[in-house]
């Protein structure tokens, strides 16, 4: 390993430790990823040529450019994905649309809520993508528990449910869309064989937590969206409901049909919602117009967390540049060669690494490292792919940061890193290994 690479990797994990420690530092974990970003790569352009042999030196620059850009360009659609379906779900909840959600979740016992929350995010994980769905439960939280630590309770298996039930679905995740587009895994297949393990990754973990909740839910400081200060009509607001949920859930089918990135989807349902919106405003008089307009898009995109968002570039571009090194597909070749081609043992680790770095590149590298075979554990729907769907999907949930879902609860609810770690991540780590033990069984005696 090189001085450069070394160094790269020392500042990654020196900017990591310094994100975990942000409740010590006080220093704000966006300002250290993307400083992290610029200090990787700035170290790896000291000699870029040592990372691309064969490229002329005339043509090294122009190479690093695309380089960097195409990691943009990547990055960008889940930075785009994850603005617009936060804007969408924020002008739904304005408008009062997630009221008749909280009055079916409605409930005295904090632990009965704690399942209802648990099985339908994990069942709206699969038909979203699991980072939509946390934006969407969390909002509905907020409607339903007044105590803040209770509420982080809830959050934090709001991620682990979304992550798990992200899993067993094609669509439900980033990985298993990539690997599904490959033809590495069917729907079919993935959803038979990784929806049990995936109810116990959830399961284990509201078993467990719901001991940290007890007595009755407190309401008195809970208040209803006040959806007729803005003057639309009962009508009007289930139009931009459905709109908006319906929307969401329109944009895996709209990325089937096109062929189109997720973000295109995501944005082109806000732009018919913010079409609609203003169309509703536009015939709003006197006081009514007054009180809607903090409720119109242009106002709501003034409140997204950007914070979130550059944390997320920060994050997603420096774990791109220990990509370009090496380091990820170098770490994938050495868990082959320990675990002696042990696959559980394999996927498992790769698993527990998700929660550090981003699955995306860690998916990628596996999906180049070890070919499609025509037969065996390599084949579509072989036990090595199945297992990496859903130890890649499952196994961000140890840490906050450890995926999409954890980031955006950890933006809207302000979850500390080191709460998270100290209190949830080995509950979602007994939850992990209590979903490969099952798949083991499955595997073993049933398929």
């Amino acid at each position: 390993m090189s001085t450069l690479t070394i160094a790269i990797v020392v500042v990654f994990v020196l900017g990591y430790a310094c994100i975990a420690l942000e409740s010590v530092t006080k220093v704000n974990k966006a300002a250290v990823a993307l400083f992290m970003f610029v200090a990787c790569w700035a170290i790896y352009m000291i000699d870029p040529g040592s990372y691309l042999p064969g490229t002329p030196a005339g043509e090294i620059l122009n190479k690093v450019n695309s380089i960097i850009e195409a990691h943009l360009g990547s990055t960008s659609t889940t930075l785009f994905f994850l603005m617009g379906a936060m804007t969408i779900v924020e002008i739904v909840d304005q408008n009062g649309g997630f009221n008749f959600v909280r009055t079916a979740l409605r409930t005295e016992s904090k632990r009965a809520l704690l399942w209802k929350i648990a099985f339908m995010t994990f069942f709206l994980s699969a038909i979203l993508d699991n980072m939509t769905t946390t934006i969407v439960m969390i909002m509905v939280l907020r409607k339903l528990v007044a105590d803040h630590n209770d509420r982080l309770i809830y959050a934090s298996l709001v991620v682990i449910a979304a992550n798990a039930g992200g899993a067993f679905s094609p669509i439900g995740d980033v990985t298993t869309i990539m690997l599904w587009n490959k033809s590495l895994i069917t729907s079919g297949g993935v959803i038979k064989e990784i929806l049990i393990p995936s109810i116990i990754a959830m399961a284990v973990p509201a078993f467990i937590l719901q001991y940290s909740l007890k007595g009755k839910l407190g309401t008195g400081s809970v208040q209803a969206v006040n959806a007729e200060s803005d003057g639309f009509t009962s009508r009007q607001r289930k139009a931009i409901f459905f709109l908006g949920v319906g929307g969401l859930i329109f944009v895996p089918i709209f990325r089937y049909i096109t062929n189109l990135p997720p973000f295109v989807g995501i944005l082109l349902v806000l732009s018919v919602l913010w079409i609609t919106t203003e169309l509703f405003y536009r015939h709003l008089r006197g006081k009514k117009e007054k009180g809607g307009m903090n409720k119109r898009v242009s106002n709501v995109l003034s409140r997204i967390d950007m914070s979130t968002i550059l944390f997320f570039l920060g994050i997603l571009m420096a774990v791109s540049c220990l990509e370009e090194i090496g380091v990820l597909s170098a770490v994938g070749q050495w868990l082959n060669q320990v675990s002696h081609g042990n696959h559980y043992i394999v996927t498992g680790t790769i698993g527990v690494i998700s929660s550090i770095v981003d699955n995306v590149p860690l998916v990628a590298g596996c999906m180049g490292m070890y070919p499609l075979a025509a037969t065996g554990d390599f084949a579509v729907d072989g036990i090595f792919w199945q297992l990496l769907a859903y130890c890649a999907g499952v196994g961000g949930s140890m840490l906050i940061i450890g995926s999409a879902a954890g980031v955006v609860a950890m933006g809207l609810e302000k979850i500390n890193f080191g709460w998270y770690m100290k209190r949830i991540s080995w509950i979602a780590f007994i939850g992990y290994i209590a979903g490969i033990f099952s798949y083991y069984l499955l595997r073993t005696f049933i398929y």
